[in-house]
């Protein structure tokens, strides 16, 4: 197989951000605006993730629209575990950071000693694509988690949280261009701290004004957010920027 995931480009960690709030903002529409609550939302939502990581395991090649979707689907479910673990089993949000954080430990763990290598270009056999979205799937829930536990702990208002996140991810960035920290480390914290910066970015704009929000509603800003997805996919699907190209060396 080629490489299963796109090359880690500007878009790519834009259409992640953006896949990230719709996790946060859809999971609140379906479980509240529409009434489903977290079980049933869960189980739908679970079952189209399946579905479609089902569909991206059959492909032999990065495909731009499969893989943002089983992005975006991973971005709900992921928020979902972390919500009815803390809201209906009643875990403390430092229990399942720390849950979610050895979890995410332990796929890297097997990760490594089955593949002796982290690295996101060089997802080209099924069994690390799997490892792969194991680990998508733990940041998500961690990243929602330990996002609430912070901004619970330090009283955060929701610009003051979109502001502290992005400032971590920009020490992770002057980490590895300055000091040259590890590249698949840099972008192993990048991606976890990603979910938290998403999820602030869709509760800002979401939420109401008196909670300290703009009062988009989860609808419009679900909506607008995966419109903004899908323009940029078909961007990349007929541009192919986000692809490497893998030429044969001279004869």
């Amino acid at each position: 197989m080629r490489n299963k995931v796109p090359e880690v480009t500007i878009y790519f960690w834009v259409i992640k951000v953006l896949a990230t709030t719709v996790g946060e903002t859809a999971a609140d529409y379906l479980s509240t605006t529409l009434h489903l609550g977290l079980v049933a939302t869960s189980f739908v939502m679970g079952a189209i993730f399946v579905i479609g990581l089902l569909v991206q395991l059959r492909t032999r090649a990065y495909v731009p629209a499969v893989y943002w979707a089983v992005v975006v689907f991973v971005s709900v479910v992921g928020t979902l575990v972390s919500d009815n673990l803390v809201d209906n089993l009643g875990i403390p949000l430092a229990t399942t950071s720390i849950v979610f954080a050895v979890a995410l430990a332990v796929v890297f763990g097997a990760w490594w000693l089955s593949e002796r290598t982290l690295s996101v270009h060089t997802i080209v056999t099924t069994r690390r694509e799997l490892f792969y979205w194991a680990a998508i799937l733990f940041t998500f829930a961690l990243g929602t988690s330990a996002g609430d536990l912070l901004s619970e702990a330090t009283g955060l208002g929701y610009p003051l949280a979109v502001l502290a996140f992005a400032s971590m991810i920009g020490l992770v960035a002057l980490a590895y261009y300055g000091f040259k920290i590890d590249g698949v480390l840099a972008f192993w914290l990048a991606y976890i701290l990603t979910r938290p910066l998403g999820a602030s970015i869709g509760d800002l704009l979401s939420q109401a004004t008196k909670d300290g929000g703009l009062g988009l509603g989860t609808t419009v800003t679900s909506a607008a957010f995966l419109v903004t997805i899908v323009g940029l996919v078909i961007y990349l699907t007929l541009t192919r920027r986000d692809v490497v190209e893998i030429r044969p060396a001279p004869g």
